[in-house]
């Protein structure tokens, strides 16, 4: 009986080595399926991050783009109405600063829709004034855009008729 107990205890010491390669080779397996899974996240990990470096600066452009747009506008804005106000000095130097009344008067049509002929440029130069000169601006004025408002109701009849 001694010589089977012998002869099973070595043939034990083979498979616990297969049975140990096995496993080392299922954790070789393991983490070469982990390192691939690895490599792939941080793959798509770079392009969504160049992805979004590209959409930064695009949107970048367009901001810088729009800012400019504004800039000039803002510009476009105050000449304007630094223009009126200068207008309006000439005026009220001739002595004709009686005629600014919510009637609708020429000077008042002269002063704030000069250049006006027709409809269409009537309600272009309305807009530009109504920029100028609301109240929700920070240099806005609501004593002259009510003027404005009772100018353009003027002449607007004016030119319906």
């Amino acid at each position: 009986m001694s010589q089977p107990e012998k002869s099973s205890g070595l043939f034990q010491e083979p498979i616990a080595e297969e049975s140990l390669r096995s496993a080392l080779a299922k954790e070789q397996q393991k983490l070469e399926e982990e390192r691939r899974d690895f490599e792939r996240e941080k793959k798509e990990f770079y392009f969504r991050k160049k992805m979004e470096e590209k959409r930064l600066a695009e949107e970048n452009r367009l901001f810088q783009m729009k800012w400019k747009v504004l800039e000039g506008e803002l510009r476009d804005l105050a000449k304007e109405k630094q223009d009126v106000a200068v207008e309006k000095e000439r005026y009220c130097q001739k002595d004709e600063c009686s005629h600014f009344t919510f009637s609708g008067s020429t000077v008042e049509a002269e002063m704030f829709f000069s250049g006006v002929c027709d409809e269409l440029a009537l309600k272009k130069r309305y807009k530009e004034l109504i920029k100028i000169y609301h109240p929700d601006n920070l240099a806005g004025d609501t004593v002259t855009l009510q003027m404005i408002n009772k100018t353009y109701d003027f002449l607007k009849k004016q030119f319906s008729a």
